[in-house]
């Protein structure tokens, strides 16, 4: 009879110590699927992160050349019209004697006294 006793709690024993064991690799098993999916979220998260960052970088960069651009235009703009009034000074030079210079310069100056 104790025998049998002993037996019967031995068997009771073995098998709540496999019920903990499984119920453990259940809890385990969760724990790692909990694991991954914050690891998959994680990376996701870091991911649109970068792609964000990378975006305000491109726009950024996209903004910067068009200022640059439009820099160097403008700056060509007044050396064309220097080089212009340059060129426009020089012809009327050549072209424009002494005797001119003085008529225009008289004709100026009634025009000055008249207003």
């Amino acid at each position: 009879m104790l025998l049998k006793k002993n037996r019967v709690a031995a068997e009771k024993a073995s098998q709540e110590a496999n019920d903990r064991l499984k119920q453990t690799r259940q809890e385990a098993q969760g724990i790692i699927e909990d694991a991954k999916k914050a690891g998959a979220e994680q990376e996701q998260s870091i991911i649109k992160a970068a792609e964000s960052a990378a975006e305000r970088i491109k726009q950024s960069a996209q903004e910067e050349i068009k200022q640059e651009k439009e820099n160097a235009i403008q700056a060509l703009q007044e050396q064309v019209a220097s080089l212009s009034v340059q060129i426009a000074t020089k012809v009327i030079e050549k072209e424009i004697n002494a005797q001119d210079q003085e008529k225009l310069i008289s004709d100026y100056m009634k025009e000055i006294g008249e207003e």
